[in-house]
């Protein structure tokens, strides 16, 4: 198992012998920087969405806000003669410019995430299957992770069914009110459901055969990550069946290009805090305090389901099946939850999940490999939560009761519907309509709650993340795959020219 590269999770060793080189921040952990930027992010975001307004706006000599700050042709056509923003003061220009500066910054650090999202997939499992040489061991670990990931993901909707029947936020939404959020997102609502419904249209058939690609480098290229983790398991598996001779430069190249995209890792996670601070300072001023008001105790109660989740529910089942303790547990994983939650997307946090479980959890290359791609693909414990929130929320708004075989029967639809859904931002509302449709509750419910979606799904993605880690260790645990506390520490606190070879 390799422990490489891990100078971009504990304390740093690099600027020891210039200590007037390093920066104030530079003996924070990585996870408590990337604390500080998403602290900042909101901070600062509350701060303008409070003190800059509409008429700040105006002021400045831009009447039409929304079409700058979106970009693109139309931003640029709306400062020409004759255009809504044609008379820009310098003040309002350098606005736009800090902007987009900021968008930007968000932007080339997801696109980075996802860079080497694929690579590292493909290569390590590729090299962790075909070092396994034991198809038996590859049957047990993959027969664990997948009904381990079904089993959470039905306790997580059970939570979202309580604590919304318990709280009934819905019953707090006024008539008027409904019809006004619905309004504000009723565009972006039918394209979801147009997308769910396509969805549907495909048969169960259709699902299982798409898992298997009839092009491997179109699977490379377009990011499905099932259909990824299926060649890297066929390549896997084919050198594990070839004579060690003809596959051990095969393997040698994979395990070599496993520690390039880890060091590339590494590079990206440089900008890790301000990426976090750029993408949570433009969730904060696009929310909109009026929105998130209106919808307080709905957010509440997602929220609180996911609370029980993640601080409850994994380390119970943590303790009884693994030797990882509460601590232990989220010390090692807290990187990856902060990016989580500041990207809404567990296929892009993957490299860094991966990393965390590997290098500070202890978990075998051979069990993370496995375990966190195929739980990036079909562990949606915190969007399935939010499934069973959502859809009891909906029903109280329109006063309709949901019987025990209903509230059953979104259960099940969620736990099928999380299987093989893309692990990208907002995917939860088309499994919504899925989950809707199944109990005859009315679509167009999904208008009003879209408002606080993003922030949401920051949060359900944090916990589907911390889902994806729990049962990677219990796994490990099951297969003696894991190292102790002190192994760990050890690895950690050693600098990086310390690491023996193969370590």
């Amino acid at each position: 198992m390799a422990h490489a590269g891990m100078v971009g999770f504990g304390p740093s060793h690099s600027n020891e012998r210039n200590p007037r080189m390093r920066r104030p921040w530079h003996g924070l952990a990585l996870h408590w920087q990337i604390l500080l930027g998403l602290v900042l992010g909101v901070v600062v975001g509350l701060i303008i969405n409070t003190m800059w307004t509409a008429d700040t706006w105006r002021s400045l000599g831009v009447n039409d806000p929304a079409t700058l700050l979106a970009g693109g042709a139309k931003a640029v056509q709306s400062m020409q003669p004759g255009g809504s923003n044609e008379y820009l003061d310098t003040t309002a220009k350098l606005a736009i410019f800090f902007h987009d500066l900021n968008v930007f910054i968000g932007k080339l650090f997801m696109t980075g995430l996802k860079f080497i999202a694929v690579p590292i997939v493909l290569f390590s499992l590729a090299a962790g299957v075909a070092s396994l040489n034991d198809t038996a061991k590859l049957g047990r670990i993959g027969g664990k992770s997948i009904l381990l990931y079904l089993t959470t993901t039905a306790i997580a909707i059970t939570i979202g069914l309580l604590t919304a029947n318990i709280i009934a936020p819905g019953k707090s939404i006024p008539e008027d009110k409904r019809i006004e959020l619905a309004a504000q997102q009723q565009e972006l609502a039918e394209s979801k459901v147009d997308a769910a419904q396509a969805q549907q249209l495909r048969s169960t058939w259709d699902i299982i055969l798409d898992i298997f690609p009839s092009n491997p480098f179109k699977a490379l290229s377009s990011g499905n990550t099932l259909q990824v983790v299926v060649v890297g398991l066929l390549i896997g598996v084919a050198l594990s069946l070839m004579p060690k001779e003809q596959a051990e430069p095969v393997v040698d190249f994979f395990e070599g290009m496993t520690q390039v995209v880890i060091k590339i890792v590494e590079i990206i996670l440089k900008i890790a805090p301000y990426a976090v601070f750029a993408l949570i300072l433009k969730v904060v001023v696009d929310l909109g305090a009026d929105v998130l008001m209106s919808l307080i105790w709905y957010s509440l109660t997602v929220v609180l389901g996911l609370a029980v989740m993640m601080f409850f529910i994994y380390p119970a089942i943590l303790k009884m099946l693994s030797p990882v303790g509460y601590r232990r547990f989220f010390r090692a994983i807290s990187p990856a939850q902060l990016l989580a939650f500041s990207s809404a997307s567990s296929g892009a946090t993957m490299p860094v999940t991966m990393e965390c479980v590997e290098k500070r959890l202890g978990v075998s290359e051979d069990v993370t490999s496995f375990v966190i791609p195929v739980g990036a693909t079909i562990n949606m414990d915190g969007t399935a939560l939010y499934q069973g929130v959502a859809a009891v929320f909906i029903a109280q708004m329109y006063g309709i009761d949901l019987t025990i075989a209903n509230q059953l029967t979104i259960v099940l639809t969620a736990t099928l519907a999380s299987i093989g859904t893309a692990a990208v931002p907002g995917v939860g509302i088309v499994m919504l309509v899925i989950v809707l449709e199944a109990v005859h509750i009315p679509l167009s419910g999904i208008a009003v709650i879209l408002g606080v979606d993003r922030i949401l799904d920051m949060c359900r993605t944090s916990c589907n993340v911390t889902g994806d880690c729990m049962v990677a260790a219990v796994v490990a645990a099951s297969e003696n795959e894991l190292l102790t506390e002190d192994e760990v520490q050890q690895l950690l606190d050693a600098p990086l020219d310390e690491h023996p070879p193969g370590t």
